[in-house]
């Protein structure tokens, strides 16, 4: 069937529907108003015979539809519509509460898919979008006949960036599309973690026979750490770390997340003389502005842990409560067949039962799901912190410095006379935890901190994290050519002037934010998704302000508005603003050129 993306607009004497063809590019308006009937036909037609693509469809723009459909009037539309927004029930009540049959439509819902939880302009935003434009009418406006045409071309720009968006989730919805195929249930429309959830559901259902509740879990209840056998220490401290976290009560906080207890919380971890950080998320070390250069005859060596929270999992053998043995023969597997289609070349198994097992573990600590198991998150998260303490340990008891420490890997760097020492390390901690070392080298690193990094790898490709990552789906940019400038500066020694200047894509110059409210920028508003870069023509006094308290937006002063990007690179951006901001940057992370 043809792919459509559909959209629809809705005030009290005014009901819009547009739909556009993937494949042509063909738009179609179908309206509602007074004296102007909806074209039911051609409406039923589009969702019937087509696959059907939307932004938040299922929540709001199909149960709207099935109304039209049903012959509700602009009045009624406009109520369905004030109480889908107003209220946080689910799109099954809705059909329920308002008598409304649940439609059977072929639908693509891509607010689930996209990484995050962001608006459609902000998505539009982190694409490079053309136009960010926000609803040009109030929503409790009656619609004048001259402003249908406005309205109209507003929502053929939301179609626009939705179909931008499924294009970049394209990947996304293969996948999606051969796991609906594979598991026999429309999985295109859900997260990455809702799908571990449906797929470990339905996996045990064929052991078990039923599918698994979700498992009630007092507010008041206490887990404790169990032993895992596998970890030893030498000094002093750790060994007590250890004792004490085997004793130790761990409680639930909001929404049903464990707490870490305060004293462990504020244990200063110290190896060597560099410090460390235990949390429930996992294990950090503490460094900051920190350059490693390349250094003739030394390594720099990263050496993560193979699937660490699966295998730590399969390991200590624990499982939700409300699943028992069960889970874990599933969850083994799952793993088990991911390896068997890695090995055979099948990428499409590979990469789908990936999704289930790296996503899963987030519904571990999600109250709201079946997958609901603290004490399984527990176990996991903090044998994993010990296992890496205990390789950190080692590694600096033999004369390796570890320059950084994060969830599920270390960073070594000692002479060459040493990799061997750092192998035969590696090798012992393996055969005492079970787990997998990978090395990765590089020739030099560059931290602001254990979040933000970058690092050259023995072939010149960089790689960062956090602030030093691509911009993309998961990700505001925000002045990208300066962490670029940055990264070329100290990989290839090219300074940061030189990139800077040389560049001619006002994307790699421009900020997207958020502003809950919306802006306004010199009397005009300009949306709750903003899109600026530094400009020489503006006073540097001058901001951005929030719409709702004439509060400045962060880090807009100088700014420009840049809503519709230009076809031409503009004569204004302030060159020297993004140098000063890589040279500050180059600071933080302790290059010294």
């Amino acid at each position: 069937m043809k792919k459509i993306i559909i959209d629809t607009e809705i005030y009290s004497n005014y009901f819009l529907f547009a739909a556009k063809c993937v494949e042509t590019g063909k738009v179609v308006h179908l309206e509602l108003y007074e004296g102007y009937p909806l074209d039911l036909a051609v409406l039923s037609n589009i969702m019937r015979k087509n696959t059907t693509i939307s932004f938040n469809g299922n929540n709001f723009d199909l149960p709207i539809i099935v109304a039209a459909l049903s012959g509700w009037d602009n009045a009624g539309l406009k109520r369905l519509c004030d109480s889908i927004i107003g209220s946080n029930r689910s799109a099954y009540r809705t059909y329920q509460d308002n008598n409304l049959p649940f439609p059977k439509w072929d639908h693509i819902d891509l607010i689930e898919v996209a990484p995050g939880m962001s608006s459609l302009k902000i998505y539009g935003g982190r694409l490079n979008s053309k136009k960010l434009q926000d609803l040009p009418i109030e929503p409790s406006a009656l619609i004048a006949p001259e402003q249908r045409e406005e309205l109209r071309k507003y929502c053929e720009n939301d179609l626009q960036t939705t179909q931008e968006l499924y294009q970049a989730l394209l990947p996304q919805i293969t996948l999606r599309e051969s796991m609906t195929e594979q598991y026999g249930m429309d999985l295109r429309s859900k997260s990455d973690a809702q799908i571990a959830e449906t797929v470990i559901s339905s996996e045990l259902q064929k052991i078990t026979g039923k599918r698994p509740s979700r498992p009630v879990v007092a507010d008041d209840a206490k887990f404790y750490y169990q032993d895992p056998e596998i970890v030893s220490f030498k000094s002093e401290q750790l060994n007590n770390i250890l004792a004490r976290v085997i004793k130790e009560p761990f409680k639930l906080g909001i929404n049903g997340a464990l707490v870490l207890p305060d004293w462990l919380k504020k244990e200063d971890i110290k190896i060597n003389g560099r410090k460390y950080q235990m949390g429930i998320g996992g294990l950090h070390s503490c460094e900051k502005s920190q350059y490693i250069p390349y250094k003739e005859g030394w390594f720099i060596s990263d050496f993560d842990c193979l699937s660490f929270y699966p295998s730590i999992i399969l390991q200590q053998k624990i499982s939700p409560k409300n699943m028992g043995k069960p889970f874990l023969k599933t969850y083994k597997n799952i793993v088990q067949r991911r390896v068997d289609a890695k090995k055979s070349g099948d990428k499409v198994t590979a990469d789908s039962l990936k999704v289930t097992i790296v996503s899963s573990f987030g519904k571990f600590g999600s109250k709201y799901s079946s997958l609901y198991a603290p004490e399984l998150l527990l176990q996991t998260t903090i044998t994993g912190q010990l296992a890496l303490l205990m390789l950190i340990e080692a590694m600096e008891e033999k004369g390796i410095a570890v320059m950084s420490a994060n969830t599920d890997g270390i960073v070594c760097h000692a002479p060459n006379e040493m990799l061997d020492v750092a192998h035969e390390v590696g090798f012992d901690w393996m055969l005492s935890t079970g787990y997998i070392l990978e090395q990765t080298d590089y020739t030099c690193m560059a931290n602001r901190d254990v979040n933000n990094y970058l690092a050259v790898k023995t072939d010149g490709k960089i790689k960062g994290k956090g602030i030093f990552t691509s911009t993309g789906l998961s990700k505001n940019p925000n002045c990208s050519i300066v962490q670029k400038a940055v990264a070329y500066c100290v990989a290839r020694n090219v300074p940061v002037e030189q990139t800077i200047m040389e560049c001619n894509d006002i994307t790699q110059f421009v900020t997207v934010r958020k502003v809950t409210g919306g802006a306004t920028w010199q009397g005009g508003y300009l949306g709750k998704a903003v899109r600026f870069y530094y400009s020489s023509t503006v006073d540097k006094d001058t901001c951005i302000h929030y719409a709702k308290n004439s509060n400045r937006v962060p880090m807009s002063g100088g700014a420009k508005p840049l809503m519709d990007l230009p076809d031409i690179f503009p004569s204004d951006v302030d060159y020297q603003v993004y140098v000063q901001m890589a040279n500050d940057l180059l600071k933080e992370v302790g290059y010294n050129a």
